[in-house]
């Protein structure tokens, strides 16, 4: 069975509209990849976590704030399509000349 994205957010911090975005580029971007994405309001104050299959992958705490969409793309895809290319989401950070 294809993977379940869990993004658990806190619901009095008003991250639904951030969590609503990550769901819906995860969907996007791994469309044959997941079964869904699941969005669960928490009852902790200031949580924000990422979990796949019940394995969390990743804490807002702990990671001490938020990532860029893309390094979230490729936490996401080293669990549920490890060869999967992100195209410009794999390049590392853009420089103008």
């Amino acid at each position: 069975m294809k993977p379940v994205i869990t993004i658990e957010y806190c619901p009095k911090c008003h991250w639904l509209l951030r969590a609503a975005y990550m769901a819906q580029e995860f969907l996007t971007t791994f469309e044959e990849d997941l079964h869904g994405v699941t969005l669960q309001p928490s009852a902790v104050s200031g949580r924000y976590t990422i979990s796949i299959n019940d394995k969390k992958i990743f804490d807002r705490k702990e990671y001490g704030g938020f990532p860029e969409i893309k390094e979230l793309k490729q936490m996401v895809r080293d669990v549920v399509s490890p060869g999967k290319s992100l195209g410009h989401s794999d390049t590392g950070t853009h420089h103008t000349a």
